[in-house]
């Protein structure tokens, strides 16, 4: 007998990172900002491949690409590329320790950088500060408590007592 998935994990998962993302922040922490729309997008592909895969990933990145502005399809492109490489991988990485993993997750975080470098330089757009690449280390610290947090969501680990 399967337990019932919870429906609503992935959605408010996915809401919380949006408003993450749109969290006022001082200048100087500004590029310390990880990419949290990746981090839940990288947990639901990894823990639930039936159900989250590259269509998902291009809807969430729409989804992202309307609520923090900018050139329609840039979210979209990031996320779809880091779903398909997490797709490719996931059966080595979900068996992967914590700190291996959180080093996996930084070079796709990386990997998302150069994505984004690459289509501001086609499009002719600014280039980004040096300061654009310090993303991906806090994305990479981060990963253990996005990790823990949402699978203890998705197990229903967080009742109230």
């Amino acid at each position: 007998m399967s337990r019932a998935r919870p429906q609503w994990g992935l959605p408010v998962s996915v809401v919380v990172a949006l408003l993450l993302g749109l969290l006022p922040l001082p200048p100087v922490l500004q590029p310390l900002r990880p990419y949290w729309l990746a981090l839940a997008l990288a947990y639901w592909v990894i823990e639930d491949p039936d159900h989250v895969g590259l269509g998902v990933a291009f809807v969430i990145g729409l989804i992202g690409d309307l609520v923090y502005g900018g050139l329609l399809g840039e979210h979209a492109l990031r996320l779809v590329v880091m779903a398909y490489i997490l797709q490719r991988f996931r059966a080595r990485l979900r068996f992967f320790p914590m700190s291996q993993q959180a080093l996996a997750i930084g070079g796709l975080l990386l990997n998302d950088r150069i994505v984004t470098a690459a289509i501001h330089l086609t499009v002719g757009a600014p280039t980004l500060p040096a300061s654009f690449w310090l993303a991906p280390l806090t994305g990479m610290l981060a990963w253990p408590l996005v990790y823990v947090g949402l699978d203890s969501l998705r197990h229903g680990r967080w009742r109230a007592r």
